[in-house]
């Protein structure tokens, strides 16, 4: 894996600049040109590496010393950087600057384009294809967000090519059948119902989700009631772990792939004083993406998210294959959670494909277990994308291992470095969460 990841050929034409000019020129207030003091200032001044980082460091140390850039950045000296270093990005701050001044254009047809080309096409024992057309011809794409009905509440999220919301509106489409309030957080059922409900959605995910420029997604058969109450059924009708899972019997023209993604992402919720709501998800993939560097920023390594075996077993094509000008299915699971037709909570997180069952556990200790969002962000991982039930490692999570795996789970105990960040907004005010297993924080003015 590490072979595709690392070099030119995982790269991906970036598109954060472009969708956040896209989104300002919509509903931003404050003039674009004021809005980067504080990122600027950042790079030239400097921050201070912490503990997490500094050991990400070591253990990519490896990797991050194959290109001379990327190497004099992180480990001056050939050495990895200690926690403590102030470390500074002039280059980030010049690109900071630019993108101030002239919009997102410059990264997409001037020098900050080329450099990535150069970059990218460049890299000496795996360069890639990118080209200055597919730069240029990038393009936002806007999509109706997945909405699915849950207790009192509407849990809103991305549709195709991203399989979290579909993913989330599934589990909770198939949860709503069952009293998980009255079972409780501390009842084992509680979590075989949440485990096999995931597993469920994660047999669709693997075989439909895609591009849906490439690939029929059959989403509202994935998501219709009476499909769902099936899927209910078969976790109704057994007292321990569903023996196997399946995909849905759709009209089935492709094959099974899985891509596999690396927990190196980042979140955002934020609301502000006017009432708006972000949940914002935003990644370049493995902890150092491609590990190529242009203009003071890492490169993604995004296009690793195509499944790796373009057809299956069965000679069928796979949805997730990777081609030209596609976008890579992903996990990313950005959510609003409505109530009475009005914001309620904002959340998300970082984690590769486990984010699903992060905010999945998150949302369901919330709305089900009447936890606050700070206790239901700090609520133990536990989570089940298929094979195995990951439990998170020096946790109380751990000590349900014997109990799932009598269910007939298979058991994993592990590092679930989750990222969740949410806010609730009630009637006396925001609150927020953090997750304490990251560097996040709750901020407020």
């Amino acid at each position: 894996f590490m072979q595709a990841v690392v070099g030119g050929r995982s790269v991906g034409v970036p598109g954060v600049p472009k969708l956040l000019e896209d989104v300002h020129k919509r509903y931003g207030k404050l003039p674009w040109k004021t809005l980067f003091a504080k990122p600027v200032a950042l790079a030239e001044r400097g921050f201070a590496v912490s503990s997490r980082m500094a050991k990400s460091i070591e253990q990519n140390r490896q990797h991050l010393q194959r290109y001379p850039e990327t190497a004099a950045y992180f480990l001056p000296g050939g050495k990895p950087i200690p926690a403590g270093t102030v470390l500074k990005n002039p280059k980030f701050a010049a690109s900071v600057k630019l993108l101030a001044a002239k919009g997102s254009a410059p990264f997409y047809r001037g020098k900050p384009a080329e450099n990535i080309i150069k970059a990218v096409n460049g890299a000496k024992d795996n360069p890639g294809k990118i080209t200055a057309a597919d730069l240029k011809n990038y393009r936002i794409i806007e999509r109706e967000p997945v909405c699915a009905p849950y207790r009192e509440f509407e849990i809103c999220g991305m549709d195709a090519p991203s399989s979290g919301g579909i993913a989330l509106a599934q589990i909770f489409g198939v949860m709503r059948h069952f009293d998980m309030k009255a079972m409780g957080a501390g009842n084992i059922q509680s979590w075989r119902v949440l485990g096999d409900a995931s597993r469920l959605a994660f047999a669709d995910r693997d075989y439909y989700v895609a591009d849906p420029a490439f690939a029929d997604v059959p989403v509202r058969a994935m998501l219709h009631p009476e499909y769902l109450k099936l899927r209910a059924g078969l976790i109704a009708n057994s007292y321990g772990a569903l023996p196997q899972v399946s995909p849905g019997g759709f009209a089935r023209t492709q094959g099974k792939g899985q891509g596999m993604e690396l927990p190196s992402t980042s979140h955002i919720a934020v609301v502000d004083k006017s009432g708006n709501v972000v949940s914002m998800t935003t990644s370049i993939e493995n902890a150092f993406g491609s590990t190529l560097m242009a203009n003071g920023y890492l490169l993604n390594n995004e296009l690793t998210d195509f499944a790796f075996n373009p057809v299956d077993a069965e000679g069928k094509t796979v949805a997730n294959s990777v081609a030209g000008g596609k976008r890579p299915r992903s996990s990313m699971a950005p959510t609003i959670v409505m109530k009475n037709g009005e914001p309620y909570m904002a959340v998300g997180s970082p984690g590769g494909s486990r984010i699903i069952g992060y905010v999945a556990k998150t949302l369901t200790a919330h709305i089900d277990w009447g936890m606050d969002i700070q206790a239901a962000i700090d609520l133990p991982n536990m989570l089940n994308r298929g094979s195995a039930y990951e439990l998170e490692e020096n946790s109380a999570a751990a000590a349900k291992a014997p109990d799932l795996e009598k269910l007939g789970y298979k058991v994993q105990v592990r590092d679930l470095n989750s990222g969740v960040q949410g806010i609730v907004i009630g009637k006396n005010g925001l609150q927020g969460g953090a997750d304490p297993r990251r560097e996040g924080r709750v901020m407020g003015d």
